[in-house]
This record gives structure tokens, C-alpha cells and sequence, in this order.
């Protein structure tokens, strides 16, 4: 039987009394997280047109596209830090290394490592390169992410090791005394999630419709070109196409076609179009700190603002993004009226329209160009993936802050908070 941690008061007073006292303790940074670069695949549909690269390739392929773009030498890179969820088959034995090897442009000198944090793992990788350039450690950090879903099915590490008599990761003891017969699932979750917010299916059905139209449009009028690098593809005949747009985005959907569809759970409100798709894809963000762009002879993008993450009920799951807004917010002093824009991951419906209810967000402000309804999510991948589109649709409009937040399994999220940098001054103490 299901059972759902409910929040208490005191566990709230708890977290932000903790949050006080980190605020009171916190030191500066010596330096600035800046975002100097990004760019991204299409999104490839399962089966589709990315079928035939393996997950290495499909990495290397932004790796090297981030060197052409901003003509640095690839061994004055510290550190590539690899967002992937299923590291199983040709995605095990560390993505992120693996994709350094099948790169041209960046020597085997340069090291490499994979995160998993399930859906915010590529959101993740950028959490870690921003505060290792902010400290010192390195000045100059690619956070990447990477998925081949084709190849490497959702939940491939899980259902292949229980197969092979490895077990699951809620048969813990300590999990399993707190939460007998436990079951962690992402669909229940996204269920439990509408119910509690009081989401309705025909909501949830013309959220669903607006990714697609948004998707479509953005594609059309060429929204995502500069952000986007060109892949050889193959098409349904096998024949070679370049693979340049989102394959997901279908824009005739309607909210006829939708409300006809069957729900994935009896008496639920989830179908498949109000889920995010299965996505191949892979994207990359060059990190820098102000010694970095130095080095490099290069000016900023934008520049990390903040960055938060929060624990929620494991068993709703997706609510995560909530809190870690409002963390997020919290250490930075900043507001959701100060936000020109903001990317809440379609992993499913509920997830971004919740948010936006519970936060008071401006729906025409969320997702603009469309989700992960329309352009997939490629697990791993998206943290980046999304980031990149935010960096490019705030430089496009003219925006200075932009909000990124990503539920993940196991009832986590991070947030993160980014400004348009347009007027870099180099420290003259560097």
C-alpha cells in the first residue's frame, strides 16, 4: 500500500531554521559562475532519427561544437561533468570520460565524470561546475548531459539489474521500516501530485496542447537555430537527412484528439500526451570564472545567480520544484515577479502547472517555447538542454532573470537561478 509523507510544520520551522543559519555562516565566493556557451541536439523521437549514434558520439558531438563555437583550445578545459540517469550499456564506465575519448577536439588529457540525480542529473552537472569555478578549483568546467533512450531504455539500470537478481533500491531496510511495501513511481506520483493540487484532466489536456503549439512556433520562426547543432540523422528509410528540429513536436495536436485518449492509470488523468516523450539527445554549457574568461579571451552569456535543491515527499515525488523555488528565492533575495522567464521540466503536465499554481507564476512566462510534451525529455540531457534554450530565449527577448527547476525520482529537485550578462567589466585584480 502506497503510503505519502505529508509535511509537518515543524519539520518546515526546522529547514528554515537551518537555511538562517546557513545564510548568517555563508562566506562570498571568491568568484562568479558565468555561462559562456551552450548548444544542444535536436531532440531524436525513439526509434528516430539519433537511432544509429551511440551515447559517447552523441556527447562528443556537443563537446566538440562548444571548441568550434568559441574557438578555445580543448585542453584549457578543467573538468567534464556528464548529467545521464541510465549509465548502463554504452552509457556505463563513465559517460562523461567516455565522451572526452570520442571527441576531436578536446585531448585525453582532460578529465571526465558522470552525475546521476536522475532528471535534474544534467541540471546537476551544472550545479557542480558552477561551484567548482566559483571556488577556485577549476576556472573553466563544461557541464553536459547526455541520453540515447532509443538505446538504453528508461529505467535500463533498474530493470536490468533485478533481472539479474540484484534487487531494487527501495528494498532497504531503512526505506522499508518507514515505508512498508513502498512503491516509488513516477506515474503514481504525477497522479497524487494532480489530486493534491487540484488539477483537473482537461487542465492538464490544454497544458498539453499549448507545449505542442508553443514547440511548433518556436520551430517555424527559428527560435531554436542558434542553439541548436546539426546532426547527421537517418530518416525512416534509413537514408541520411541532417537532423536539425525537435522530432516530438506535433503541431496539429488538438484538445479533441487529446481528451480522446485513455489514461495510463485506471481512473487516473495521465495519458501519453500529458507525459513527457522519449527523447535521444545531448547538450553542453561552457562554465566559466572570471580567471577562466580571462584565460580564454572570452565574454560572458549570463551568469549563475543561485542554486538550490530540496528534498520533498518521495512518493508524490514530483513536488519537488516547489520548495526548491522557494529556496532558491529565499538565498538569492530575489522574486518570481523579477523572473522574465522560466523552465519547469514537462516530465509530466501536473509538474509545471502545480508549480506555477502553488508559486503564483505567470503561465506566459512558463515554458515558452514548448516542453518536454512537445520536444522530449532526454533524461540526463534535459538539465542542460533546458538551460541552453533559457540562456538563448532571454538573450532573444531581452531579459535579465531566468528560472530553471527540475523534479527528480526519489522526491528531489534543483533550482536554479540565472541573469543575462550584457556588460562584462574584467576584475582589474585579476
Amino acid at each position: 500500500m502506497l503510503q505519502s509523507s505529508s509535511s509537518s510544520s515543524s519539520s518546515g520551522a526546522a529547514r528554515k531554521e537551518r537555511e538562517s543559519s546557513r545564510q548568517k555562516g555563508r562566506r562570498r565566493m571568491p568568484y562568479t559562475a558565468y555561462i559562456v556557451e551552450a548548444c544542444r541536439t535536436a531532440g531524436g523521437k525513439k526509434n528516430g532519427a539519433l537511432r544509429e549514434w551511440k551515447a559517447a558520439d552523441l556527447g562528443a558531438a556537443v563537446l566538440d561544437a562548444l571548441v568550434d563555437r568559441t574557438g578555445i583550445d580543448g585542453g584549457a578545459i578543467d573538468e567534464v561533468i556528464c548529467g545521464c540517469v541510465d549509465q548502463v550499456g554504452q552509457q556505463a564506465g563513465n559517460i562523461g570520460r567516455m565522451s572526452v575519448l570520442a571527441a576531436k577536439k578536446i585531448p585525453e588529457t582532460v578529465p571526465g565524470t558522470a552525475v546521476d540525480r536522475q532528471c535534474g542529473s544534467g541540471q546537476q552537472a551544472i550545479a557542480f561546475a558552477s561551484q567548482a569555478v566559483m571556488s577556485g578549483v577549476h576556472d573553466v568546467v563544461v557541464a553536459m548531459g547526455v541520453e540515447t533512450m532509443t538505446n538504453v531504455p528508461i529505467g535500463a539500470n533498474i530493470i536490468d539489474s533485478y533481472k539479474a537478481g540484484r534487487g531494487m533500491p527501495s528494498e532497504a531496510n531503512g526505506i522499508q521500516e518507514k515505508r512498508p511495501g513502498v512503491q516509488f513511481s513516477q506515474f503514481m506520483g504525477a497522479e497524487l501530485l494532480a489530486k493534491k493540487h487540484k488539477l483537473s484532466r482537461e487542465e492538464l489536456d490544454n497544458f498539453a496542447v499549448a507545449s505542442h503549439q508553443k514547440g511548433a512556433k518556436a520551430t517555424s520562426e527559428g527560435y531554436f537555430k542558434r542553439e541548436i547543432v546539426p546532426l547527421q540523422g537517418v530518416n525512416k528509410q534509413g537514408e541520411s537527412i541532417v537532423h536539425d528540429k525537435d522530432e516530438g513536436v506535433r503541431p496539429a495536436t488538438s484538445i479533441e484528439s487529446l481528451s480522446k485518449l485513455k489514461t495510463l492509470q485506471k481512473d487516473g488523468m495521465i495519458t501519453a500526451a500529458t507525459s513527457s516523450q522519449i527523447c535521444d539527445g545531448s547538450a553542453a554549457i561552457l562554465i566559466c570564472n572570471e580567471r577562466g574568461l580571462k584565460k580564454l579571451g572570452l565574454k560572458p552569456r549570463a551568469k549563475i545567480v543561485q542554486i538550490a535543491g530540496a528534498g520533498s515527499d518521495p512518493v508524490i515525488m514530483l513536488e519537488g520544484p516547489i520548495p526548491a523555488t522557494e529556496i532558491a528565492f529565499r538565498k538569492s533575495g530575489l522574486t518570481m515577479d523579477q523572473m522574465d522567464l522560466y523552465e519547469v521540466n514537462e516530465a509530466f503536465a501536473p509538474v509545471p502547472v502545480a508549480w506555477a499554481k502553488a508559486l503564483g507564476a505567470d503561465l506566459n512566462k512558463l515554458n515558452v517555447n514548448g516542453g518536454a510534451c512537445a520536444l522530449g525529455h532526454p533524461l540526463g540531457c534535459t538539465g542542460v538542454k533546458l538551460m541552453t534554450t533559457l540562456v538563448h530565449e532571454l538573450e532573444r527577448r531581452g531579459g535579465k532573470y531566468g528560472l530553471q527547476a527540475i523534479c527528480e525520482g526519489g522526491g528531489t529537485a534543483n533550482a536554479t537561478i540565472i541573469e543575462r550578462v550584457t556588460d562584462y567589466q574584467a576584475p582589474a585584480n585579476l
